[in-house]
């Protein structure tokens, strides 16, 4: 994110005058979800401020300083004190999408998995050519990919921290565990989703905001 994320951790620059993690919340928050545990890492302090200050009185937000250089596995580990034994929802504090989220707890339910992950179609950032030998036959702008990877919305069940290492990132090692075992299911979402990886993507996500396209917060 270069200079945008000097003074801030990622979560909290703004889109649309609010912090980006508000709008991740906010994904939650209209399917009825109010609680929340923020894994506090880079720059928590920020966060710690933002959260004290009752961002929306609805919400129980705990905070919990899980370290500056923790990986993702250390912090779900290092949260889950604050979890009961029913299945919980996780994601990062960088992307935004129009989740169903009553329809992926269903879907968790019925597999009967360990965990489940939103499987998203991303859009490509160049342009697809379709060749014909030498010719173009056809010419895509940025389109949607046919395959699908993980959009970084979770639903686990209680089980899955014993799938979890405090050294490993949740990518690279409990999620494989968990497909290689048959116990990861994926939840198809075909809507919105943006990733904010770039100051490109936080000044397209913003630009959407100021236009009134805002699907995440419908």
């Amino acid at each position: 994110m270069g200079p945008v994320t000097e003074t801030v951790p990622k979560p909290m620059v703004p889109v649309g005058g609010r912090p980006l993690l508000w709008h991740v919340m906010q994904t939650y928050a209209r399917h009825g979800v109010r609680r929340f545990v923020l894994c506090l890492g880079y720059k928590g302090k920020v966060i710690r401020t933002w959260a004290e200050t009752g961002p929306e009185p609805s919400w129980e937000i705990v905070l919990v300083d899980t370290g500056h250089d923790t990986t993702t596995g250390g912090r779900l580990l290092g949260a889950r004190e604050h979890l009961d034994d029913r299945p919980w929802c996780m994601t990062y504090g960088d992307g935004v999408a129009d989740v169903d989220l009553p329809a992926q707890l269903d879907l968790h339910a019925r597999m009967g998995r360990v965990a489940t992950v939103t499987a998203m179609r991303p859009r490509s950032r160049f342009g697809v050519l379709d060749l014909d030998g030498a010719a173009v036959a056809r010419f895509r702008e940025k389109p949607l990919l046919e395959q699908r990877v993980s959009g970084g919305y979770f639903v686990f069940s209680p089980g899955a921290f014993d799938w979890m290492d405090r050294d490993e990132p949740l990518e690279q090692g409990a999620l494989g565990r968990l497909a290689d075992a048959g116990q990861l299911a994926a939840w198809p979402h075909d809507g919105f989703w943006l990733s904010v990886d770039t100051p490109r993507d936080l000044a397209e996500l913003d630009a959407l905001h100021r236009q009134g396209e805002r699907p995440w917060l419908a």
